[in-house]
């Protein structure tokens, strides 16, 4: 049996995904808050980044507001996203290449360009992924981009539809040629449900179904669950007498385990009274005065 056409994979692929997942069409918004929404939701679910999209809207005063906030605060109001860091640092370079280009959050005014320069105008923005344009040139350009991103790509790579070769250079060739244009924001939908599944969950083996009704011989190409590694082996005892090395450090001695004796608690002295004074030492007499003077020694007369 000869593999099938890249082509016939597409429509293949397309014709099952609708069997599993429901379309999902953009809300019509203006041209830089799609480019929110879609920095929201590259590698996330579609109700996870319009949750995201409206936590962004609604706390923060303005767009400049969040363009100055740090990621882990973006990121913390933002956090039923599958990555929330990283579609927090997204949205922050979407915002910073926007007004860096313009002085402004005021792109509209792209919409009054054809087609081609829209999308080199949005190519050359700082922090706009390709990602992002293909889902503006979708919903705000009317024109036909099928957005791709990790996700996506790794589903199509399963089914055997891409290669990492195309994912490198960021596009499958024929995708848009196997899709009609009235068809492209269905297709883009049902993929990337699977695509942002798979990243959530690459082992999923109800998705694993999805990619056999496609293709019956994408079981050699599922994410392979990586190895274990073993523990590591207790380092050796060091034998007896034996110095211990450069690298090692000496381990302190264990407390002994033997009791001592109760310390014997001191009485205290009485209140008022004088402690008594030690009584003197004795002095040292010298042995030969000793033995010269004698016992029976008599003194001198005065």
């Amino acid at each position: 049996m000869s593999k099938p056409d890249r082509g016939a994979l597409i429509a293949k692929a397309h014709k099952v995904l609708k069997k599993h997942y429901k379309p999902v069409a953009y809300v019509e918004r203006p041209l830089l808050e799609n480019l929110i929404f879609a920095a929201c939701l590259e590698n996330n679910r579609f109700e996870a980044a319009e949750a995201a999209y409206k936590a962004l809207s609604t706390g923060f005063f303005d767009w400049n507001e969040v363009r100055v906030s740090t990621v882990e605060e973006l990121a913390e109001s933002i956090g039923m996203l599958f990555e929330p860091q990283a579609a927090a640092t997204n949205v922050k370079k979407t915002l910073y290449g926007v007004f860096e280009s313009t002085y402004s959050f005021d792109i509209e005014t792209m919409k009054k360009l054809n087609l081609g320069a829209a999308i080199q105008k949005l190519e050359k923005l700082d922090g706009i992924s390709p990602f992002a344009v293909a889902v503006i040139t979708q919903a705000s350009l009317g024109g036909h981009s099928i957005p791709l991103d990790r996700g996506a790509f790794l589903a199509l790579q399963v089914v055997g539809i891409a290669t990492p070769a195309d994912e490198s250079k960021g596009v499958v060739p024929g995708l848009e040629r196997a899709i009609p244009k009235n068809k492209g924001v269905e297709f883009g939908s049902l993929l990337h449900q699977l695509g942002a599944e798979l990243a959530a969950n690459p082992y999923s083996t109800n998705l694993q179904k999805i990619f056999l009704e496609i293709a019956p011989d994408a079981k050699d190409r599922f994410p392979k669950r990586p190895p274990k590694t073993p523990p590591a082996p207790p380092a050796p005892a060091p034998a007896k007498g034996a110095k211990p090395t450069a690298g090692e450090k000496l381990k302190p001695a264990a407390p002994s385990m033997e009791k001592k004796p109760p310390a014997v608690a001191k009485k205290p002295e009485p209140v008022g009274k004088k402690p008594a004074k030690p009584s003197p030492k004795p002095e040292k007499v010298n042995p030969k005065k000793r033995a010269s003077a004698g016992p029976l020694a008599k003194r001198k007369p005065r």
